[in-house]
């Protein structure tokens, strides 16, 4: 038997048919993974088989591209999947000495695709259909007068890994949240985070064969990825509210409490008129396949989703900043995909300028109670102009006054600025996605495209009271960048996160009971100050001994400024772990994990994939079945990790 092992990511024992001893008896396979419209696919898992064979697996890379070497001479299917989209199939024949060359389309939905190739024949491409669209798309372009905006000559090259390999990216450091005692300090108060670029972020990180650097988990982002099954709104609140109390997985002396927020799904009968401006970064860091590439089709998927009600604009931005569609109606899609056919990379980047363009587009086409939004795609790397992130935030934080928020989708590997990307898009009123893969795309801009651009309620703040009588301490999993002072929460001025249709937004504290030991410092008794909680505990009415905390919320509705404030308490009642508490569990303990968190306790990958199984639920779409298999493979990376680190070890 013989191990191979593959850039750290996959380990397959192989049987002796796969390395025959004669050289003329083997080929090569290898090939490219596009969407219909030419833009190449990374991330999606190719694997090659044949009866009484090891299966071999790929995943594809940044340019969409996979191989196989060292095939023996036979006839294999091979298939190429990715969640989302269709399944291609292909039967290949490899003849001694040759290539086969695939070339694979993967659609969102619709019928899979099955071919026949062998290593004499051409590479199989898109359909004529596609082709010839295309080819008519090209020819317009070439025809059309050059583009103020376009650059002169070769684009420089600012990324990573093709051009000298350097890496720059940016992320905030994250200082976890510690244990609270409740008699010192009895509120907890955070805003809420509907952002999920953090989870596609690691999900990069994982199937690129690392781990991610720990202040790129986001834990809360990782939750609030998943959608759970929480009630629907009521007619008084755009959003419900629920609580849960269950035992924590990793400290069993400890309980978690869930606090979990559902926002009224939009009405696909009623959606708003859609005024939409795309803020593109066309500098030449942006030339890569999984940046600006990328970000066409992305815009491909979601102009196919609109009606001659909605407009749609689109701003570039580089060295200098230019309009390459003015607002157009979504009844001329064929105009609109021209547009998006001509954009190219390059030049420097001059964020600031485009972002003071793109916000006085979509003033000039308002719609009022509709969606007014600008969409900025980017990898943040802004290096002239305005760049400094203060001048930047308060930038966005005066357009947000105007009723049009901002999203960031952030794209692309080397020098991703995700602390840039996430302040702008919290203070522009808006949320922030990290586009990994044409399929992560499709869900933030087409599938999810309700609680993407439909906010239905802003400025989100909860704030938790603990009862000393039932709750020794508590630490709130994630949410860092997002916690309050206690004042904030009455004060309207204070700006907090908002909540899109149909969002959903989980929370989760560990809860130490009395009796319990606290791993937080302490202090000494105060002088001055009565001591008189332990009496004034025992003074209160028997149904209030008997809450575990009370949960405040407080928002505005999109176009308000008063907020409103809901109020509830929370029994002390630890019941049996739900699917609910169950997976947000397993998804938070990866995230420590991944972290090295002092707060794991006996976290280990096993038992968060034992967890996510066990609470997968039906997974209709396949998120839950992918989370379980990027919790193995940070398994599989810490462990070598580990190794590696013992080998560097003086001896």
């Amino acid at each position: 038997m013989r191990t191979l092992v593959l850039a750290g990511l996959l380990v397959l024992t192989l049987s002796p048919v796969w390395y025959p001893s004669s050289q003329t008896q083997i080929g090569t396979v290898r090939g490219i993974v596009k969407d219909p419209g030419g833009a190449v696919i990374p991330g999606a898992t190719v694997e090659l088989s044949s009866p009484g064979r090891t299966t071999l697996t790929r995943i594809t890379d940044a340019n969409g591209a996979f191989v196989f070497e060292r095939v023996p001479v036979a006839g294999y299917d091979l298939t190429v999947t990715l969640t989302g989209f269709t399944t291609y199939k292909s039967r290949v024949g490899v003849t001694p000495g040759g290539t086969v060359r695939v070339s694979a389309v993967l659609a969102p939905g619709g019928v899979s695709e099955s071919v026949t190739v062998t290593a004499a024949a051409p590479m199989v491409d898109a359909s004529a259909a596609e082709l010839a669209r295309d080819a008519i798309a090209s020819r317009r372009s070439a025809a059309a007068p050059a583009m103020p905006w376009a650059p002169a000559g070769p684009p420089p090259y600012h990324g990573y890994g093709r051009r000298g390999d350097f890496n720059t990216e940016a992320y905030d450091r994250i200082d976890e949240n510690a244990f609270r005692t409740v008699s010192g300090d009895p509120l907890s108060t955070f805003s809420i985070d509907v952002d999920t670029a953090s989870y596609a972020n690691v999900r990069r990180y994982l199937n690129g064969g690392a781990l991610p650097p720990p202040d790129a988990v986001r834990i809360e982002e990782l939750i609030n990825y998943f959608r759970f099954d929480y009630p629907n709104a009521s007619q008084d609140h755009p959003f419900s509210v629920t609580t849960e109390i269950a035992p924590c997985p990793w400290n069993r002396e400890h309980r978690l409490a869930l606090i979990g927020l559902q926002a009224r799904p939009l009405d696909a009968d009623h959606v708003p008129a859609r005024n939409l401006v795309f803020l593109l970064d066309v500098s030449g860091s942006m030339e890569p396949p999984d940046k600006l590439p990328l970000v066409r089709t992305a815009m491909r998927m979601l102009v196919d989703t609109l009606t001659p009600r909605d407009r749609i604009a689109i701003v570039v931005y580089a060295g200098a900043s230019g309009v390459v569609l003015p607002s157009t109606s979504g009844a001329h899609k064929e105009q609109i995909h021209e547009a998006i056919a001509r954009l190219g990379a390059g030049g420097s980047t001059n964020g600031g300028e485009g972002i003071q363009l793109a916000y006085k587009l979509a003033e000039a086409q308002f719609v009022k109670g509709g969606i007014n939004r600008v969409i900025l795609a980017t990898d943040g790397d802004f290096n002239v102009g305005i760049t400094n992130q203060g001048d930047l935030t308060r930038l966005i934080e005066q357009k947000r006054t105007s009723g049009i928020f901002l999203s960031v989708l952030g794209v692309g590997t080397g020098n991703v600025k995700d602390s840039t990307m996430e302040k702008l898009a919290d203070r522009g009123n808006g949320n922030y996605a990290y586009l990994d893969s044409l399929h992560e795309a499709r869900k933030v801009l087409v599938k999810e495209a309700g609680a993407t651009l439909v906010t239905v309620a802003k400025d989100v703040k909860i704030q938790i009271e603990f009862n000393p009588a039932n709750v020794a301490a508590y630490r709130l999993i994630g949410y860092e960048n997002r916690m309050l002072n206690k004042e904030d929460f009455n004060d309207d001025r204070k700006d907090a996160g908002e909540i899109g249709a149909g969002h959903t937004v989980t929370a989760l504290y560990e809860i130490v009971p009395p009796g319990a030991k606290v791993d937080s410092p302490t202090v000494d008794p105060l002088k001055y100050q009565a001591q008189t909680e332990p009496a004034g505990v025992k003074a209160r009415p028997t149904a209030m001994r008997e809450e575990l905390m009370t949960v405040k919320l407080r928002y505005k509705a999109p176009d308000g400024d008063v907020s409103r404030e809901i109020v509830f308490p929370v029994k002390n009642r630890t019941g049996e772990m739900s699917a609910n508490v169950g997976f947000a569990a397993a998804v938070a303990e990866f995230g420590m994990l991944l972290r090295n968190s002092d707060y794991r306790g006996t976290a280990t990958h096993a038992e968060a994939a034992a967890l996510a199984r066990k609470f997968r639920g039906a997974d209709l779409d396949g998120y839950r079945t992918e989370f379980v298999k990027l919790v193995e493979l940070a398994e599989s990376l810490t462990r070598q990790t580990h190794r590696d680190s013992f080998k560097n070890v003086p001896r």
